[in-house]
């Protein structure tokens, strides 16, 4: 097969587009693609600040190289989440995003969960009940967000792709998430103390940022996260990959089908948002989930000096306290 654009030999074929392109056409198609998804949906000027939620990944390096590429003002963000593995993941990971932050030119800033929390995401699964997915997105939502405030950043970007955003939509309509799919968006616009968040590659498949990190030779981690094993997001996007194979496009047209129609899910009023009474960062209620995320790893961690007889009567109590805050959200 040959490129449309030079008749060289093509090395991808986006039939959802009907092109197939060269390695040397397919940086520039890729860089034009994402500019006009950023400007479709304004989410950022020349003379924004933007931070980059980069995780060692391929979607979210190529986003921070592809934003340098285009003359954006864009710096790195990653969390060091603690996770060993049986190669070392999160210090792999790490070490792909300092590899990138070198090589362009840019700041790369890294906060570590276990100096902030007091633990990293293996030990907090094992101290509280949360799953180890929405210990690690409330953490890393949490610090994104306080980090982009301090460091003075006017919008956090991160690197969800196509087929991320469809198969949660797909999730969300299959149980009828109304919060959830009122929120769904390319851009959340800054409210209340919380920095506006935008998903430039929004439009762009996993296979194409696949390409576009080889094309550029952009080291990144190719293991998924331990924790990811057996996700059921991954589920939806072997469902939807069928799909999109006998129809070329049904993932954009799902996608974009849903954007028109994504005010009849707006909630009438949208929760209050106050400062949370610890960390000053906003929440719908007095403590944020953070803060009392820390609280009950600090305690659990106490009781593990404790007398086995001791820590029975405490958990006790911790149990009607948790229950109290059942169906909370923050």
């Amino acid at each position: 097969m040959k490129c449309r654009k030079c008749r060289e030999k093509a090395i991808i074929y986006m039939p959802e587009h009907r092109l197939a392109l060269c390695a040397a056409c397919y940086s520039p198609w890729f860089l034009d693609y994402t500019e006009r998804t950023i400007r479709k949906f304004r989410m950022f000027s020349r003379t924004d600040r933007i931070l980059v939620a980069v995780s060692g990944g391929k979607d979210s390096l190529s986003l921070w190289h592809a934003l340098n590429a285009l003359g954006y003002e864009a710096d790195g963000f990653y969390i060091d989440l603690g996770i060993v593995g049986r190669d070392g993941y999160s210090e792999q990971s790490k070490r792909r995003c300092q590899e990138l932050a070198e090589r362009i030119g840019r700041r790369l800033h890294i906060v570590r969960v276990a100096e902030q929390v007091g633990a990293p995401i293996p030990d907090i699964t094992d101290l509280t009940a949360r799953q180890a997915c929405s210990a690690c997105g409330l953490i890393k939502r949490y610090l994104m967000n306080r980090y982009a405030w301090e460091a003075d950043y006017d919008v956090i970007a991160t690197g969800h792709n196509l087929d991320d955003e469809v198969a949660v939509l797909f999730s969300n309509v299959l149980n009828w998430n109304r919060g959830y799919l009122a929120r769904q968006y390319p851009v959340l616009d800054e409210r209340e103390g919380l920095k506006k968040k935008v998903k430039p590659l929004v439009y762009a498949t996993e296979k194409q940022t696949t390409v576009y990190a080889l094309v550029n030779r952009i080291a990144y981690i190719r293991d998924e996260c331990p924790y990811a094993v057996g996700a059921t997001t991954l589920s939806y996007k072997a469902i939807l990959a069928q799909l999109e194979h006998q129809a070329p496009g049904t993932k954009r047209r799902f996608l974009d089908g849903f954007y028109q129609i994504r005010a009849l899910f707006a909630e009438p009023e949208a929760p209050e948002l106050i400062p949370c009474v610890r960390c000053g960062q906003p929440t719908t209620t007095e403590v944020c989930a953070y803060c009392r995320l820390i609280e009950h790893v600090q305690r659990r961690r106490g009781l593990l000096s404790l007398p086995a007889r001791e820590i029975e009567t405490l958990e006790g109590s911790e149990s009607a306290a948790d229950s109290a805050h059942a169906g909370i959200s923050s």
